[in-house]
Protein backbone atom coordinates (compact mmCIF):
# COMPACT_ATOMS: atom_id res chain seq x y z
CA UNK A 1 0.00 0.00 0.00
CA UNK A 2 1.40 3.37 -1.02
CA UNK A 3 1.88 6.08 1.59
CA UNK A 4 0.11 9.42 1.16
CA UNK A 5 3.28 11.24 0.10
CA UNK A 6 3.83 8.69 -2.68
CA UNK A 7 0.30 9.13 -4.01
CA UNK A 8 0.36 12.92 -3.71
CA UNK A 9 3.34 13.34 -6.03
CA UNK A 10 2.22 10.95 -8.75
CA UNK A 11 1.39 13.07 -11.79
CA UNK A 12 1.74 16.30 -9.79
CA UNK A 13 2.00 18.51 -12.89
CA UNK A 14 1.21 21.71 -10.96
CA UNK A 15 4.13 21.28 -8.50
CA UNK A 16 6.07 24.23 -9.92
CA UNK A 17 3.08 26.51 -9.25
CA UNK A 18 2.93 25.72 -5.52
CA UNK A 19 3.78 28.74 -3.28
CA UNK A 20 6.61 26.90 -1.54
CA UNK A 21 8.48 26.40 -4.83
CA UNK A 22 8.77 30.07 -5.74
CA UNK A 23 12.02 30.96 -3.93
CA UNK A 24 14.29 28.44 -5.66
CA UNK A 25 16.80 30.99 -6.96
CA UNK A 26 17.17 32.71 -3.58
CA UNK A 27 17.46 29.36 -1.81
CA UNK A 28 20.26 28.32 -4.15
CA UNK A 29 21.95 31.69 -3.54
CA UNK A 30 21.93 30.74 0.16
CA UNK A 31 23.47 27.33 -0.59
CA UNK A 32 26.17 28.94 -2.74
CA UNK A 33 27.03 31.41 0.02
CA UNK A 34 27.24 28.57 2.53
CA UNK A 35 29.66 26.51 0.41
CA UNK A 36 31.71 29.52 -0.66
CA UNK A 37 30.84 29.15 -4.36
CA UNK A 38 33.30 26.28 -4.55
CA UNK A 39 32.56 24.60 -7.88
CA UNK A 40 34.55 21.52 -6.91
CA UNK A 41 31.77 20.84 -4.39
CA UNK A 42 29.93 17.60 -5.08
CA UNK A 43 26.31 17.96 -3.94
CA UNK A 44 23.56 15.47 -3.08
CA UNK A 45 19.93 16.65 -3.06
CA UNK A 46 17.84 14.19 -1.02
CA UNK A 47 14.11 14.35 -1.72
CA UNK A 48 14.70 16.56 -4.74
CA UNK A 49 11.18 16.25 -6.17
CA UNK A 50 11.27 17.54 -9.73
CA UNK A 51 14.81 18.72 -9.06
CA UNK A 52 14.23 22.44 -8.73
CA UNK A 53 17.32 22.94 -6.53
CA UNK A 54 19.29 20.22 -8.33
CA UNK A 55 18.68 21.78 -11.73
CA UNK A 56 19.41 25.33 -10.57
CA UNK A 57 22.70 24.21 -9.02
CA UNK A 58 23.57 22.41 -12.26
CA UNK A 59 22.79 25.56 -14.24
CA UNK A 60 25.33 27.37 -12.07
CA UNK A 61 28.04 24.83 -12.75
CA UNK A 62 27.91 22.41 -9.81
CA UNK A 63 28.07 18.63 -9.92
CA UNK A 64 24.78 17.46 -8.40
CA UNK A 65 22.91 14.22 -7.88
CA UNK A 66 19.21 14.42 -7.02
CA UNK A 67 17.33 11.52 -5.45
CA UNK A 68 13.63 11.14 -4.82
CA UNK A 69 11.07 8.44 -4.12
CA UNK A 70 8.75 9.64 -6.88
CA UNK A 71 9.54 8.50 -10.42
CA UNK A 72 6.83 10.86 -11.67
CA UNK A 73 8.49 13.93 -10.13
CA UNK A 74 11.92 12.85 -11.35
CA UNK A 75 10.54 12.49 -14.88
CA UNK A 76 9.52 16.17 -14.76
CA UNK A 77 13.07 17.12 -13.84
CA UNK A 78 14.64 14.86 -16.44
CA UNK A 79 12.49 16.48 -19.11
CA UNK A 80 13.70 19.94 -18.08
CA UNK A 81 17.34 18.78 -17.91
CA UNK A 82 17.10 17.35 -21.41
CA UNK A 83 15.49 20.51 -22.81
CA UNK A 84 18.22 22.68 -21.25
CA UNK A 85 21.03 20.24 -22.03
CA UNK A 86 22.00 20.03 -18.36
CA UNK A 87 24.34 17.34 -17.08
CA UNK A 88 22.66 16.09 -13.92
CA UNK A 89 21.73 12.73 -12.39
CA UNK A 90 18.17 12.33 -11.09
CA UNK A 91 17.83 8.95 -9.40
CA UNK A 92 14.81 7.14 -7.99
CA UNK A 93 15.66 6.13 -4.42
CA UNK A 94 14.08 5.99 -0.95
CA UNK A 95 15.95 8.32 1.43
CA UNK A 96 15.73 5.60 4.09
CA UNK A 97 17.78 3.29 1.85
CA UNK A 98 20.56 5.57 0.60
CA UNK A 99 23.91 3.77 0.40
CA UNK A 100 26.32 6.60 -0.41
CA UNK A 101 29.58 6.52 1.57
CA UNK A 102 31.58 9.75 1.98
CA UNK A 103 30.97 10.85 -1.63
CA UNK A 104 29.69 14.41 -1.20
CA UNK A 105 30.88 17.75 0.17
CA UNK A 106 27.32 18.99 0.65
CA UNK A 107 23.95 17.34 1.20
CA UNK A 108 20.72 19.33 0.97
CA UNK A 109 17.25 18.30 2.18
CA UNK A 110 14.90 21.21 1.65
CA UNK A 111 11.18 21.90 1.85
CA UNK A 112 10.25 18.52 3.36
CA UNK A 113 11.37 16.64 0.26
CA UNK A 114 12.30 13.63 2.38
CA UNK A 115 12.57 14.58 6.05
CA UNK A 116 9.48 14.84 8.31
CA UNK A 117 6.86 13.23 6.03
CA UNK A 118 7.64 9.59 6.87
CA UNK A 119 5.59 7.49 9.25
CA UNK A 120 7.90 7.13 12.26
CA UNK A 121 10.44 9.30 14.07
CA UNK A 122 13.02 6.54 13.73
CA UNK A 123 12.70 6.83 9.95
CA UNK A 124 13.62 10.52 10.17
CA UNK A 125 16.65 9.57 12.25
CA UNK A 126 17.63 6.99 9.63
CA UNK A 127 17.41 9.61 6.87
CA UNK A 128 19.73 11.90 8.86
CA UNK A 129 22.16 9.03 9.44
CA UNK A 130 22.18 8.29 5.70
CA UNK A 131 22.89 11.95 4.93
CA UNK A 132 25.74 11.91 7.46
CA UNK A 133 27.25 8.79 5.93
CA UNK A 134 27.06 10.30 2.42
CA UNK A 135 29.17 13.30 3.46
CA UNK A 136 32.92 13.60 3.41
CA UNK A 137 34.75 14.84 6.51
CA UNK A 138 33.84 18.48 7.27
CA UNK A 139 30.97 18.25 4.76
CA UNK A 140 27.75 20.14 5.39
CA UNK A 141 24.10 19.14 5.57
CA UNK A 142 21.68 21.99 4.83
CA UNK A 143 18.23 21.01 6.06
CA UNK A 144 14.80 22.55 6.57
CA UNK A 145 12.03 21.08 8.71
CA UNK A 146 8.57 22.09 9.93
CA UNK A 147 8.80 24.26 13.04
CA UNK A 148 6.98 22.92 16.12
CA UNK A 149 7.17 26.27 17.93
CA UNK A 150 5.13 27.84 15.14
CA UNK A 151 2.44 25.16 15.45
CA UNK A 152 2.32 25.38 19.24
CA UNK A 153 1.29 29.04 18.92
CA UNK A 154 -1.60 28.19 16.57
CA UNK A 155 -4.08 27.46 19.36
CA UNK A 156 -7.02 26.89 17.04
CA UNK A 157 -5.19 24.14 15.14
CA UNK A 158 -6.72 20.98 16.59
CA UNK A 159 -5.01 18.84 13.96
CA UNK A 160 -1.63 19.29 15.71
CA UNK A 161 -0.81 16.91 18.56
CA UNK A 162 1.43 18.64 21.17
CA UNK A 163 2.54 15.24 22.51
CA UNK A 164 3.78 13.70 19.26
CA UNK A 165 4.44 17.00 17.42
CA UNK A 166 2.55 15.54 14.48
CA UNK A 167 -0.11 17.24 12.40
CA UNK A 168 -2.78 15.11 10.75
CA UNK A 169 -4.68 16.54 7.81
CA UNK A 170 -6.40 15.66 4.55
CA UNK A 171 -5.44 16.65 1.02
CA UNK A 172 -7.48 16.19 -2.12
CA UNK A 173 -5.49 14.57 -4.89
CA UNK A 174 -6.58 14.90 -8.51
CA UNK A 175 -5.34 11.91 -10.48
CA UNK A 176 -4.08 12.24 -14.08
CA UNK A 177 -7.40 10.76 -15.30
CA UNK A 178 -9.33 13.50 -13.47
CA UNK A 179 -10.60 11.36 -10.62
CA UNK A 180 -10.22 12.77 -7.12
CA UNK A 181 -9.08 11.03 -3.95
CA UNK A 182 -8.83 12.28 -0.38
CA UNK A 183 -5.46 11.48 1.19
CA UNK A 184 -4.92 11.02 4.93
CA UNK A 185 -1.67 12.83 5.69
CA UNK A 186 0.65 13.35 8.63
CA UNK A 187 3.73 15.50 9.14
CA UNK A 188 6.26 15.70 11.97
CA UNK A 189 7.33 19.08 13.38
CA UNK A 190 10.59 19.74 15.23
CA UNK A 191 12.06 22.16 17.76
CA UNK A 192 15.63 23.41 17.41
CA UNK A 193 16.87 21.61 20.57
CA UNK A 194 15.31 18.35 19.40
CA UNK A 195 16.77 18.58 15.91
CA UNK A 196 20.15 19.63 17.33
CA UNK A 197 20.14 16.50 19.51
CA UNK A 198 19.13 14.24 16.61
CA UNK A 199 21.83 15.60 14.30
CA UNK A 200 24.54 15.24 16.93
CA UNK A 201 23.30 11.76 17.83
CA UNK A 202 23.95 10.53 14.28
CA UNK A 203 27.43 12.05 14.35
CA UNK A 204 27.41 15.71 13.29
CA UNK A 205 29.88 17.75 15.32
CA UNK A 206 28.21 21.16 15.08
CA UNK A 207 24.80 22.56 14.21
CA UNK A 208 23.61 26.12 13.62
CA UNK A 209 20.08 27.27 12.84
CA UNK A 210 18.60 29.86 10.51
CA UNK A 211 15.15 31.30 9.86
CA UNK A 212 13.04 30.34 6.85
CA UNK A 213 11.14 33.50 5.98
CA UNK A 214 8.70 34.30 3.20
CA UNK A 215 11.53 36.16 1.45
CA UNK A 216 13.93 33.23 1.72
CA UNK A 217 16.49 31.74 4.08
CA UNK A 218 18.02 34.19 6.57
CA UNK A 219 21.18 33.05 8.38
CA UNK A 220 21.13 36.28 10.41
CA UNK A 221 17.79 35.47 12.05
CA UNK A 222 16.72 32.75 14.48
CA UNK A 223 13.71 30.51 13.80
CA UNK A 224 10.71 31.91 15.65
CA UNK A 225 7.03 31.34 16.19
CA UNK A 226 6.11 33.18 12.98
CA UNK A 227 8.20 30.84 10.82
CA UNK A 228 6.51 27.69 9.52
CA UNK A 229 9.92 26.11 8.81
CA UNK A 230 13.25 26.17 10.57
CA UNK A 231 16.63 25.66 8.91
CA UNK A 232 19.76 23.89 10.11
CA UNK A 233 23.33 23.60 8.88
CA UNK A 234 25.19 20.62 10.34
CA UNK A 235 28.90 19.94 9.88
CA UNK A 236 30.35 16.42 9.84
Amino acid sequence: MKQWYEELYEGFAAYSQEPYTQNTSAEVDFIEDEIGRDYSNRILDIGCGSGRHTLELARRGYTVIGTDLSESMLAQGQKIAKAENLTVDLIQCDARKLKYQEEFNTVIMLCEGAFSLVEEDEMDRLILANAYRALRSNGKLILTAPNAVHMLTQQSNVSFDPITFRETFKLEKTRPDGRKKMLDCTQRYYTCPELNWLLKQVGFKSVKFFACTKAGYDRGAKPGKKHFELGAIAVK
